[in-house]
């Protein structure tokens, strides 16, 4: 080892030792204070976001409506899906655009009309509406009056699906369905989840099974959900009525869990099928309506 002093080396040290101290900004305690403050923040602001929290819902306010006034259909919020190829249900109405929608008196009715040409060919047009926003997470509500019951074979409903249904198809993409009747059990509505772990197809869907709702053809009612990234909560006209209550999975994936992602609203009566048409489709049900006084989605900001 040399004795030798390097002093290119000291005054290396020195400079080193120069930029360390300026770039400390002074006082020692202040990175400790601001990091305490941080945390303090994050949380009191996580405590506030708490989905689980009482009053987590007061907290949110509308971003989005169609209340249905005046005497068209928005094109700017909704689009027609057409065809008869039955759905993927053994429908067998065929939808389609304009004919069977009217904007009147402040609602939207949806109708499904019976076509008789009196040779024996019977065929049936309804209408199944898409919006063309979605949302992720929120308070979702429909206003909404089924179908007078009359006869056996109606289906209508006012559901979601994902908005990736173009590449992962049903029912990867999943299915919230906010409302769905059939009207062979009158006085009843049903709500329920699908997914790629949960759905009709194999028996595992989540459902409330029928809950009775005596007024659900003579009256308005809401409809809605609770939808967060913990849970998905059905309701009847006010949030504190949960029907529902399907809490995500802990260990759930996107086959048991596809609900973190944005959604899109459908609105539909469909005729028959493997479900609506169990007891059969009903002359007297023609020609059947089905209104919608608003949809109203609200989110915590």
């Amino acid at each position: 080892m040399s004795g030798k002093i390097d002093f290119k080396m000291i005054a290396l040290y020195f400079s080193l030792f120069f930029i360390i101290s300026c770039s400390s900004g002074g006082s020692e305690d202040t990175p400790m204070v601001e990091e305490q403050q941080q945390q303090q923040e994050e949380e009191m602001e996580e405590e506030s976001l708490d989905v689980n929290s009482p009053d987590y819902w007061d907290n949110a306010t509308m971003v989005w409506s169609d209340e249905f006034d005046g005497d068209e259909l928005s094109a700017d919020n909704w689009l027609f899906e057409t065809g008869d190829h039955g759905w993927g249900n053994n429908e067998r109405q065929n939808y389609v655009a304009d004919d069977n929608v009217e904007v009147s008196n402040g609602t939207l009715k949806v109708h499904a009309i019976r076509n008789d040409d009196g040779l024996g060919t019977v065929t049936y047009t309804s209408a199944r509406l898409n919006s063309r926003e979605s949302f992720r997470f929120g308070r979702m509500e429909f206003r909404a009056k089924i179908p007078e019951h009359r006869g056996n074979g109606l289906w209508p409903a006012l559901w979601m699906l994902g908005s990736n249904i173009g590449s992962v198809g049903w029912p990867g993409c999943g299915e919230i369905d906010i409302m769905e009747y059939v009207s062979f059990e009158a006085d009843q509505v049903h709500f329920s989840i699908h997914s790629l772990a949960n759905n009709h197809t194999n028996g595992t869907q989540i459902t409330s099974g029928p809950v009775p709702l005596e007024t659900i053809e003579e009256e308005f009612h809401n409809y809605g959900i609770l939808w967060t990234d913990s849970y998905i909560k059905f309701y009847i006209d006010d949030i504190s009525n949960v029907q529902l209550n399907f809490e995500r999975p802990t260990s759930a994936g996107f086959e048991g869990w596809p609900f973190s992602q944005p959604f899109y609203f459908l609105i539909n009566i469909a005729v028959g099928g493997t479900w609506g048409g169990l007891q059969g489709i009903d002359e007297e049900a023609f020609p059947a309506t089905m209104e919608i006084d608003y949809l109203r989605v609200y989110q915590v900001q």
